[in-house]
């Protein structure tokens, strides 16, 4: 007999919300808090049954017990994984075939769950193609990722690489411009051109990219700093330099 593919957990309104819209044949069931009869309830609910989703009341103790934790808003859903569509190199013959320069946020060194999540909303919202990072240096999809992207973490590919400088090289053999951040770069974020296939490469707050990754870029920006902090958080950084891109590409 064939093993059953293992369930997940997603939790919180946009995360569930998400999965119900692009996949809700993968959402095998949700358990949310019957003492909740808010409009936001009703209406999720609704969703949840006009796609056919098995529904089951719970209580708060027990939604905090599926979902590690008291985020989840009165929703928890146990869903099976989604398949990833496509490798990275497929995913860039895809882009190209489309005519689209490539526009690929690159996190090395960002172990924060919190933070993953937060770079893929991001990522999300300015258009990104992809996220890559190290294997061995980065945190990967789990519930609280998925809550705190508010559903980014079913539509972004992200790609988790063994070699993150080979990968890199990979990309400069595409004519994809490496472009990685830094408070002592030589010129700016805004004097950059980011019109053209791009990845954008960011390190954790403090430590910034490991010496590998930032000899691999072609290039190095800093974000121009005019208050008394010294640095951004990298998802807000993140979200920084993929809006300039999308600025640059949209301007004309």
């Amino acid at each position: 007999m064939a093993a059953m593919t293992q369930k997940k957990v997603l939790f919180g309104f946009h995360a569930v919300g998400v999965r119900l819209k692009v996949a809700p044949e993968s959402v095998v069931e949700v358990f949310f808090d019957a003492s909740r009869r808010d409009a936001r309830m009703r209406h999720f609910l609704e969703r949840a049954r006009e796609a056919g989703v098995r529904l089951t009341e719970s209580d708060g103790l027990r939604l905090s017990k599926l979902s590690g934790g008291h985020g989840h808003q009165g929703i928890v859903a146990h869903v099976q994984p989604l398949p990833q569509t496509s490798s990275l190199d497929e995913l860039l013959e895809q882009v190209e075939a489309r005519g689209e320069a490539p526009l690929l946020l690159v996190l090395d060194g960002i172990t924060d769950p919190h933070n993953l999540g937060a770079c893929l909303r991001v990522a999300d919202g300015a258009g990104a193609h992809a996220v890559i990072a190290p294997k061995d240096h980065a945190a990967g999809i789990n519930a609280t990722v998925a809550k705190v992207a508010s559903g980014a973490a079913e539509t972004v590919p992200y790609f988790m690489v063994t070699n993150l400088a080979r990968t890199l090289n990979e990309l400069k053999e595409r004519a994809i411009w490496i472009i990685g951040t830094s408070d002592d770069a030589p010129q700016t974020l805004f004097q950059a051109d980011l019109r053209g296939p791009v990845a954008l490469v960011l390190g954790a707050e403090g430590e910034g990219m490991r010496q590998l990754t930032r000899k691999t870029c072609d290039a190095l920006v800093s974000i121009p700093m005019c208050g008394a902090v010294e640095s951004l958080n990298v998802s807000v950084a993140s979200g920084v330099c993929l809006y300039e891109a999308v600025r640059q590409r949209t301007s004309r």
